[in-house]
């Protein structure tokens, strides 16, 4: 070798070597980002299951028999800030006292076999409960599993009113997180016992959260919701320390969402001075993807796939009907980030390892 090539050579040597650290480095802080650990503890006592992230509380998947569903309640961010509303069962200063049944991260539906599901709290009078209320009742939990990914396997029962089995449902939590973002993915089937379930248009539905104060869109004047009984609920006014928008992933913003149909609904903003994105994903084998947005200012964000005719104003509507034996199946990924609004280009990252996923 010449020897007024050396140093070039060298140099080059250097830059591979110092390519491949660098790297090495970033592959190790990427495993280390994508693997944090997530325990499940099942607390029977307290007929919950505990999910805690590397070492941090995250949630608790709770099936008390106090409750007309089971929920995930509280969810709280990698930094610890909630993104659930405390009331009714552990409320906060400030907090709004509308709908007491808006509890948590749940999934149910307003009107099946003619029987709500949505609207059910032990807030409503005994004698309407008896005739028009149906509930979600726990039989067990089925697996549980921790490790870089928590899973828990539940099994529940639709019961109506006078306790005949509607749906039999088989929900997976897949539990996980990337740094200071995490993530709830929950898969359900449900599957006709009765001979004929219809799941009759309406807007009270279907994957819904009730979030914190914080992340309600800041408005000026009262509001008032009918809901599918007829009974008027007002919101008042928020103050100034609401901080909330929504984005969707056609690029609608605000309350101009709800009623439309995405991919993906981003709600972010401040609580208490921490930057937190909340979004929700549906997923392409859902039925009628992309599903329709039940999406409110004042604190209730959810996906409904068979709201059409609220949605569309009447020009369309969907009664959805399972035969005895037949089942549907359900998919949504619920992403929380920490710290920052997470970027367009991310979501849709996460989105489409959601899509692949199952």
């Amino acid at each position: 070798m010449n020897l007024r090539t050396l140093p070039s050579f060298f140099a080059t040597i250097a830059f591979f070597f110092l390519s491949a650290l660098t790297a090495t480095s970033q592959a190790i802080k990427h495993q280390n980002k994508t693997k944090t650990e997530v325990e499940l503890v099942n607390i029977k006592s307290a007929q919950k299951v505990d999910v805690i992230i590397g070492g941090k509380f995250f949630t608790s998947y709770c099936y008390s028999d106090s409750l007309m569903k089971q929920i995930l309640y509280p969810i709280l961010t990698d930094g610890g800030k909630p993104v659930t509303r405390g009331w009714p069962i552990k409320p906060r200063p400030g907090e709004s006292t509308d709908h007491p049944h808006q509890r948590g991260l749940w999934l149910n539906y307003g009107d099946v076999n003619g029987y709500d599901f949505w609207g059910n709290s032990y807030a409503i009078e005994p004698e309407i409960r008896k005739v028009q209320k149906g509930r979600i009742k726990h039989i067990k939990v089925e697996q549980l599993s921790s490790g870089a990914e928590g899973i828990l396997v539940a099994d529940e029962s639709w019961l109506s009113p006078s306790g005949n089995q509607l749906l039999a449902e088989k929900t997976t939590y897949h539990f996980s997180a990337q740094g200071a973002t995490r993530i709830i993915d929950r898969i359900t089937t449900l599957t006709a016992t009765d001979s004929v379930v219809t799941f009759k248009d309406t807007k009270e539905g279907m994957f819904g959260i009730r979030y914190n104060r914080f992340l309600k869109l800041p408005t000026q004047k009262s509001e008032s919701f009918v809901d599918a009984l007829g009974d008027t609920t007002t919101i008042a006014p928020t103050s100034g320390e609401t901080t909330g928008n929504y984005l969707s992933s056609e690029g609608i913003t605000g309350d101009s969402v709800w009623g439309t149909r995405a991919k993906w609904i981003d709600l972010y903003g401040n609580i208490n001075g921490e930057k937190v994105s909340l979004i929700i994903c549906d997923h392409p084998k859902n039925f009628d993807y992309p599903t329709y947005w039940h999406a409110r200012g004042y604190g209730l964000f959810a996906a409904n796939p068979f709201g059409a005719h609220d949605f569309t104003d009447g020009k369309l509507t969907i009664n959805f009907t399972l035969y005895k034996g037949q089942s549907v199946t359900f998919r949504y990924r619920v992403i929380i980030s920490s710290g920052e609004h997470l970027s367009e280009a991310e979501i849709s990252r996460l989105a489409k390892d959601f899509y692949k996923k199952y």
